[in-house]
């Protein structure tokens, strides 16, 4: 069996975890299981000799926060399960959960040979389609993927396909089954479909942050111009606080010279150590104790005190950035920093 969790299968996690669990706590799981899930999971239980102490508490903590996050999801959707999730975990941990949790509830997702497609093969496919059309599929694409392809439509088609992608709620399985079907003629392959929630603003915002600098502005400017409030709640949504984490320390000490102490006393207020510990190392010792005063100074805070503060410096760091101060890392050549 892997040593590394990470190449362990499904049906392997399974079945370390039901072992960890013990009898009577897995029985009340396996038995909601289908059966042919149970034989898979028997039968890897049954195979198993010994499990280290280390993977079985790593797996136990991977099935808490899939719960915790399929929990989020069903109370307040995914930005709501992005943000909570973000705090606890870093925005990095965070989406790695997510993106489990969405494939693993999403057995049969439409458009699945386009995600396994390379990006050139589709933009050849794709380009003459219609701007809706397009939208669709890039709502079912891996985010950087989708990136690739809206940085090579023309500039014009890249901002209706984003206006699109932003507005799409809920499609007929009816409209997909349609496309799926010119995709099969293609790509010669089946995609079977089904009814899902898909687009808007924060999947937008995940393929805005593959692209390249000149889209995402080419972007964000006609959206502004076609519908500022959506522009506005895009950019407020490309980079978020907990998002600091990313920068470099050059970059974080510039923009602390730019926020006021009490706006970042407020907005460390709940946040993970991995985000505070990335203030208080970019600061003077003196300065950094100062802060840890400040904060406890302050005791319970209202949340939207704290979003507040925290917007604040976002809008502080997309000036910055704007301004080419400190840099972003993004998809495509932005993403490289010299």
């Amino acid at each position: 069996m892997p040593k590394d969790n990470d190449k362990l299968t499904g049906v392997q996690k399974a079945a370390i975890l039901f072992i960890t669990l013990g009898p009577e706590a897995s029985a009340g799981i396996i038995k909601r299981l289908p059966e042919a899930e149970i034989q898979k999971i028997t039968y890897e239980i049954a195979n198993i000799t010994t499990v280290k102490q280390t993977q079985r508490q790593d797996i136990l903590q991977e099935f808490i926060e899939m719960n915790k996050a399929r929990d989020y999801l069903l109370e307040g959707g995914m930005e709501y399960a992005r943000n909570l999730l973000g705090r606890a975990l870093g925005p990095q941990r965070a989406k790695e959960i997510l993106d489990k949790v969405t494939e693993a509830t999403q057995q049969y997702r439409p458009f699945s040979i386009a995600r396994k497609a390379d990006a050139h093969q589709l933009m050849s496919v794709i380009s003459n389609e219609h701007p809706q059309t397009i939208a669709l599929i890039l709502c079912y694409l891996q985010s950087d993927k989708a990136g690739q392809l809206l940085s090579s439509l023309p500039e014009d088609i890249q901002a209706e396909v984003a206006y699109r992608v932003a507005t799409m709620s809920n499609t007929s399985p009816m409209v997909i089954k349609e496309i799926e079907k010119v995709l099969d003629s293609k790509l010669s392959s089946v995609v079977r479909s089904d009814m899902t929630i898909i687009g808007g603003v924060p999947t937008l915002v995940d393929i805005l942050n593959q692209v390249d600098r000149t889209t995402e502005k080419n972007i964000t400017e006609n959206l502004e111009r076609e519908d500022p409030e959506l522009a506005e709640k895009v950019k407020e949504s490309m980079f978020i606080f907990e998002d600091i984490i990313s920068l470099g320390d050059v970059s974080i000490q510039r923009i602390l010279r730019e926020v006021e102490v009490k706006d970042l006393a407020l907005a460390l207020k709940g946040c993970s150590e991995e985000v505070s510990e990335a203030i208080f190392k970019n600061q003077s010792k003196r300065a950094a104790a100062s802060l840890k005063e400040d904060m406890e100074f302050l005791g319970p805070v209202r949340l939207m005190d704290v979003e507040k503060s925290q917007q604040k410096i976002v809008a502080v760091i997309r000036r910055l950035d704007e301004s080419g101060e400190i840099v972003i890392a993004r998809g495509g050549e932005d993403a490289i920093v010299l």
